[in-house]
């Protein structure tokens, strides 16, 4: 990885695209990664990963932050060889094709879709249970607030990820300490590795890292100081990895396997028998969710107006149109329980991440032969071909097992 020192400054050309410009402080963008990678997939960890042990859990984590940090960091050059804002649609179209184009719109447009199932019925779950009401009304009590930061955009977003995912940490930190100290579960007994049920949890640390959507949007927010594109990236990368841990760890030090919930923090709020605790881990929940909620629809709201060429992202009738697409069938299917929500996680995960982990290899090529401009940052020695091949083979063997284990070839991750 390098800096370029000649390299021109990314303009912004937003009158040439429908979507508009906004500035993103390093931490908003940081924590638009943050928020991103801590939705739904830190809440089923613990659940996903019971039988195989915390240790492999913290193995795949690590291998799957490298090989997509890789693979964001591709995207990452690709849209600072890139005059226009492109979304990654976008930029698929530029450099690979309309093929590529449409690969990684129903990438994001599934990955999305699976996603918003997910926070919708963890989200209905947690509230139902925390404020004595119907999963129905708990799902529509999480649905409203959730939409209306999106309808204001990406600087919208990026301040309320600061403060959101910044409060999670604060909290994370509590309950992490809480569960450290009153454990009902013996260390020993946590470190403990079954490799049979390993692969299904690659599949979804690959769902809680799959976020080179978010690449494009970060970098428009960067079009003022490209680079500071990659430095957060990789800072998100970084507390991401060390939440994903933590929580499930916490989990493990305070339930028995057989008490693990599908959604933890139901169970976990309760074993740590205190009002104030079960109360904050489901804040800490459905903060989580949130969060994701926000990056992964506003992303996907983008990469619909650079897919279908649209104007302005701003002009209301298209803007309700595009919100009423990304928001009610995720949520008519989780409030009709059509999904449940690991298989959510896993389905996104193995599928939508697969196909947005391999396919900016391709782009970055693209970029390099026929980009607008020279970047302020390249790969280096990450975008050596034998580290792009690598990345193709394991993404594509994970794939492949998706398949075998859905054609009950393989015996079941949980």
């Amino acid at each position: 990885m390098s800096y370029l020192e000649s390299a021109a400054p990314v303009k912004s050309q937003a009158a040439a695209s429908g979507l508009k410009t906004s500035r993103l402080t390093f931490c908003e963008a940081a924590m638009m990664i943050v928020g991103s990678t801590i939705g739904s997939g830190v809440l089923g960890l613990a659940y996903a990963s019971r039988r195989a042990g915390w240790p492999v859990l913290v193995i795949w984590l690590a291998v799957a932050a490298l090989i997509s940090a890789v693979s964001m960091l591709y995207v990452a050059e690709a849209s600072l060889r890139t005059r226009l804002p492109l979304q990654l649609s976008g930029l698929a179209e530029k450099y690979i094709g309309k093929a590529g184009s449409w690969l990684l719109f129903f990438a994001v447009g599934a990955t999305s879709f699976c996603s918003l199932i997910a926070y919708t019925n963890g989200c209905g779950k947690i509230l139902s249970d925390l404020l004595g009401i119907s999963f129905e009304a708990g799902s529509l009590l999480f649905i409203l607030p959730a939409v209306g930061v999106i309808w204001f955009g990406l600087k919208a977003t990026g301040v309320a990820e600061k403060f959101i995912s910044s409060g999670m940490i604060a909290m994370l930190l509590v309950l992490a300490g809480a569960s450290f100290l009153s454990s009902r579960v013996p260390v020993g007994d946590i470190l403990y590795t079954d490799w049979t049920y390993a692969m299904p949890i690659f599949n979804i640390t690959v769902f809680c890292y799959a976020v080179q959507y978010m690449v494009p949007e970060v970098a428009r927010g960067f079009s003022h100081q490209p680079g500071k594109l990659v430095p957060s990236i990789l800072a998100g990368f970084a507390i991401s990895f060390v939440i994903l841990a933590i929580v499930p760890l916490s989990v493990f030090l305070m339930l028995p396997l057989s008490e693990i919930t599908e959604v933890a923090s139901l169970s976990w709020g309760r074993a740590l028998s205190h009002p104030i605790f079960y109360l904050l881990v489901n804040v800490f929940a459905f903060c989580a969710m949130l969060t994701s909620f926000w990056v992964i629809s506003e992303s996907f709201l983008t990469n619909m107006v650079d897919q279908f060429k649209l104007k302005d992202e701003f002009h209301v009738p298209t803007r309700i149109a595009m919100l009423a697409f990304i928001v009610l069938p995720p949520f008519l299917l989780a409030f009709f329980g059509a999904v449940s929500f690991v298989n959510a996680i896993f389905f996104a995960g193995t599928f939508g991440g697969i196909i947005m982990s391999i396919l900016p290899v391709f782009m970055l090529r693209g970029a390099r032969r026929s980009g607008d401009m020279d970047p302020v940052w390249t790969c280096g020695r990450i975008a050596d071909r034998p580290i792009q091949i690598l990345l193709i083979v394991i993404f594509s063997a994970a794939g492949l097992y998706a398949l075998a284990s859905m054609a009950g070839m393989l015996p079941a991750g949980w």
